[in-house]
């Protein structure tokens, strides 16, 4: 526990370095460039297929509902807001987790013991301005694009069901998904993205750094890393989601 404690104190002073390095520009622009590719192109794949089936998933439980109580041209709405606001920033956060934030924590616990780390302070360059500050910048950028196009994903796969299986015409459909989505639902799903790219980076990177034991050391870091993360994303989605959508009334009828 006293361990977990201190992981999370300097996780936040990490946060604090990685902030003041930003605004220093302290950017190595390659190495930033080389994480932009991992954690986007490279993971756009699994993101699609994860948002495509859910999006399906989703109408088929829906859909049914609707229908009987007379409701179809709600269907393609109630998807929209719910991929918007909850399961595409959401979901894609927690494939990034898996994927990217394990990577993380992988990679730099293994160069942490075998004291790469310390060749590089050896070298006199920051490990903070040549490993982290890159794989940060790099999540912030490249989620919110990745959930904007799951959210497109998953609406195709929505669109699909429900004109298959259920006879809801394209236009009932997507006029249902622009009459219930507004503006603020898109600007909350990339500042939701947006932390969940910080949170991802900086815990995988920050348990890599922290890393101690060989190779033992190295799962452990690299398990631990996504456990906190995806237990850090929904603790922080919920915070986010009371501060942009408490209240009462409704948030979709003007």
């Amino acid at each position: 526990m006293n361990k977990l404690l201190d992981r999370l104190l300097s996780g936040l002073f990490l946060m604090g370095q990685i902030i003041v390095h930003i605004l220093q520009g302290k950017i190595y622009r390659n190495n930033t460039m080389e994480q932009m590719a991992f954690v986007g192109p490279a993971s756009l794949s699994i993101a699609l297929i994860t948002a495509v089936f859910v999006g399906m998933v989703f109408t088929i439980q829906v859909a049914r509902e609707f229908i009987y109580f007379g409701a179809t041209s709600a269907v393609g709405g109630v998807l929209a807001i719910a991929l918007t606001r909850e399961l595409a920033p959401v979901l894609t956060a927690v494939v990034l987790a898996g994927r990217v934030g394990s990577a993380f924590a992988a990679e730099i616990g293994t160069m942490k013991v075998t004291e790469q780390i310390d060749a590089l302070q050896i070298l006199k360059t920051d490990p903070v301005d040549y490993l982290v500050t890159p794989r940060v910048m790099a999540c912030c950028l490249m989620l919110p694009i990745l959930t904007i196009v799951s959210l497109f994903m998953g609406m195709m796969g929505g669109l699909l069901i429900a004109d298959s299986l259920y006879d809801i015409s394209n236009t009932v459909f997507l006029d249902s998904i622009r009459n219930f989505l507004k503006p603020w639902d898109l600007i909350a799903s990339m500042l939701k993205s947006l932390v969940f790219g910080i949170i991802i980076a900086v815990i995988g990177c920050n348990w890599g750094l922290t890393t101690t034991g060989g190779a033992k050391g190295v799962g452990q870091s690299t398990t631990a890393a996504v456990v906190i993360s995806l237990i850090t994303i929904f603790i922080t989605n919920f915070i986010l989601s009371w501060l942009m959508f408490q209240g009462t009334g409704s948030a979709v009828i003007d």
